[in-house]
């Protein structure tokens, strides 16, 4: 455990800026956050509307498309 913290705090204290490839791996992780969070939340949001247009379709509204 002291091996990490050690290695933890030589990476904070370090004081060379980040590299091209470090900037590119934190790019990536956050394309990968986004998509994944798209991908649940649109599922969801699709689910909504869905529910929201069946409840219409039985009180005589239009049909869902």
């Amino acid at each position: 455990m002291k091996n990490f913290l050690s290695s933890v705090t030589n990476f904070i204290h370090e004081e060379e800026g980040a590299s091209a490839v470090e900037y590119g791996i934190l790019v990536a992780a956050i394309a990968a956050v986004i998509i994944v969070v798209t991908l649940i939340v649109g599922q969801q949001i699709e689910n909504a509307f869905n529910r929201v247009c069946q409840a219409l379709g039985t009180a005589g509204g239009p049909a869902c498309s």
